[in-house]
């Protein structure tokens, strides 16, 4: 199977980028990388640490050094951070050699996803969902641009969005199939 050089998983927090990443990863032999948790790594320091200390905008570019480092990669699936879309310059980086999954979710999934977690700065708010709905509203039409396969993840299990990913990365896909892919048309 001749697959992508690179498989870059974009969308809003509690879409399941980490979790369908890791098993497309295994599933195609190929590493699995998240810019937050390498970000992390290289900073001793949580993402709300990182926040705190250099603002959203001190994330942000570190989160562009990160794409810019990692657009070079083959054999990659790269979970990126809800927010890496938001800065101009990371689109290129983003499609550089590579196949844009946008796992698409509702607000409603993301609020049950991300109720417990407390290493997402932007929701420490006391009203959460009112947050997930204003990014969403500002970034779903840009997940949407970008993406060349837009996957919707409600009510799926990760092993379905997975087995339906690796059939629609497959070459062997049927033309007019690979045809709706290239064109950012693809919705499953």
């Amino acid at each position: 199977m001749l697959l992508p050089k690179r498989v870059i998983l974009v969308g809003p927090m509690g879409a399941g980028k980490s979790t369908i990443g890791r098993m497309l990863a295994r599933e195609l032999d190929y590493r699995f990388l998240d810019t937050d948790r390498i970000i992390e790594e290289r900073c001793g320091a949580n993402i709300p640490w990182i926040f705190d200390v250099e603002g959203e905008d001190g994330f942000r570019q570190r989160e562009t050094a990160m794409l810019s480092e990692l657009s070079t990669e083959a054999g990659i699936i790269l979970a990126t951070g809800g927010g890496a879309v938001v800065r101009d310059v990371n689109h290129e980086l983003l499609r550089r050699n590579s196949v844009i999954v946008y796992l698409r979710t509702s607000v409603e999934h993301q609020v049950e996803r991300t109720r417990k977690d407390r290493n997402r700065p932007l929701l420490q708010t006391a009203d959460p969902e009112a947050v997930l709905r204003h990014l969403f509203a500002i970034r779903d039409p840009i997940y949407a641009e970008l993406a060349t396969i837009t996957m919707y993840t409600d009510r799926k299990s990760p092993r379905l969005v997975v087995r339906q990913l690796v059939n629609l990365l497959n070459p062997k896909t049927p033309r007019h199939i690979r045809q709706i892919r290239k064109e950012g048309r693809h919705h499953a």
